[in-house]
């Protein structure tokens, strides 16, 4: 896989927003089969920034119901990177 089709997104919310400014920690939404190591390799190439560490974690669907259909919203892996201090991701 390509660094393009391993990191999908970033992922804006309140709490990556803190997560940015207090412990120097980004929120990428990536690939389903992405492990941590083609993630870091990934974000040190697209970015050029040194990786600290890459945290995991698999989100699970959750059931939606839109009138009488009932469903489940699809599955996704979000990862937590976190950089080195004196480094920034530009445009995150």
């Amino acid at each position: 896989m390509t660094p393009y089709e391993i990191i999908k997104r970033p992922l804006i919310t309140e709490k990556s927003v803190h997560g940015q400014n207090a412990h120097n920690t980004y929120t990428f939404e990536v690939h389903q089969d992405a492990n941590k190591v083609e993630i870091r390799k990934a974000i040190e190439v697209l970015f050029k920034v040194k990786v600290m560490g890459v945290r995991t974690l698999t989100m699970i669907p959750k059931t939606v119901k839109r009138g009488k259909s009932i469903g489940l919203s699809a599955a996704w892996k979000k990862a937590f990177i976190r950089v080195a201090a004196d480094q920034k991701i530009e445009g995150v």
